[in-house]
């Protein structure tokens, strides 16, 4: 079939950019109805080998598959007007919503709906990090190490804050040693080298946005103090409840930080790692999904990674500070774990019940 023009994929990667609620699997899943069922512009096959690399490359997975299928469809000028069409229309709606939510002297129905809102955070960090689970635990080799793996990125995202990234660098290096039989010396050197690059890049999501959550954290709140933690647990609510990948969060720290600039910024730096993979190493995304070495690395930090989502509940916990968002807290558990209902839907849900509790004080 003959492939789509620059306009259709602005148009149709716009489309996801906009509708996209729900995080990756909605994405997912709209980008393989667009791709594979509807247009057959991509096989099945080739899809599912798509995301499997993404899987394996650090950043969001969803919004690399995204530019990867225009990619794939138009080159690099379809990859950028498609990645760029996907991000921008939430991006732009989280900047919005920051000016409004992030705002010095809110109204007090703003203040309560963010209030509201960012209590229901940690529970979508469980929901998220207990989703992963099942295919995880697929594909791991051994059980007892994929729970060694899950406990350490666990603590790590509940206590060391900055330091998660180095914990599951170390895993995934761990388990590449411990499924190929590398000699100790070398992964040494491999963890150091590797983990010193990482700890300037400042960014390994992993298994979803939420791993970086901890690292955002300790950053725009206890380093530079850039928000409080009522404003960060709203920054990453606003990332659940706009369309996009929940990477969006960086640009309501940015906003944080240093307004509309400093968004632009903290957007631009989040993201274009996605873009340079796929630009640069498109055409080795198969051989990627298919290399023992970097299966064994994902067997390793993909468990930590799940077990750093579900810690990032901690802190998010921690740092409510209002009885009745802790009460807001039990219902979006149990709405989110027990009855599985929609993300989005749950957050709005709360940021009403904040405003109202604001509006009835």
């Amino acid at each position: 079939m003959r492939p789509p023009s620059l306009a259709v994929i602005l148009r149709e990667w716009g489309r996801i950019g906009c509708t996209g609620f729900g995080g990756p699997p909605a994405h997912i899943a709209l980008l393989r109805r667009l791709c594979v069922e509807r247009n057959d512009w991509l096989s099945a096959a080739e899809f599912e080998d798509a995301i499997a690399a993404c899987n394996l490359l650090p950043g969001p997975a969803s919004t690399q598959l995204a530019i990867f299928c225009a990619w794939r469809l138009r080159g690099r000028l379809g990859a950028v007007v498609g990645g760029l069409a996907f991000v921008l229309p939430g991006l732009l709606t989280i900047v919005a919503l920051a000016a409004l939510f992030l705002a010095s002297s809110p109204p007090d129905w703003v203040r309560g709906a963010a209030e509201g809102a960012g209590a229901g955070v940690a529970a979508v960090a469980v929901q998220a990090g207990l989703g992963l689970v099942p295919a995880s635990t697929e594909r791991a080799r051994s059980l007892m190490r994929w729970g060694l793996y899950a406990a350490a990125g666990a603590v790590a995202a509940a206590t060391v804050g900055p330091w998660l990234v180095v914990v599951l660098l170390g895993c995934g290096l761990f388990e590449l040693a411990a499924s190929n039989r590398l000699l100790l010396s070398r992964v040494r050197f491999a963890f150091g080298s590797v983990a010193w690059v990482a700890f300037k890049v400042g960014a390994l999501a992993y298994g979803g946005g939420f791993v970086i959550v901890p690292l955002m954290q300790h950053d725009a709140v206890d380093r530079y103090h850039w928000l409080t933690d009522t404003q960060f647990t709203a920054a990453v609510a606003l990332g659940q409840i706009t369309p996009g990948p929940v990477l969006h969060t960086v640009a309501a720290v940015g906003y944080g930080a240093a307004g509309v600039g400093g968004a632009a910024v903290a957007a631009a730096v989040a993201f274009a790692p996605s873009f340079a993979f796929v630009l640069a190493g498109g055409s080795r995304f198969r051989a990627l999904r298919d290399n023992a070495h970097a299966q064994s690395f994902l067997g390793g930090a993909g468990p930590a990674a799940i077990g750093a989502i579900l810690g990032s509940a901690i802190p998010l916990a921690v740092a409510l500070s209002l009885w009745w968002q802790f009460v807001l807290l039990a219902v979006a558990a149990v709405a989110l774990v027990v009855l599985r209902r929609s993300v989005v839907i749950t957050l709005v849900a709360l940021g009403v019940a904040g405003a109202l509790v604001e509006l009835l004080q």
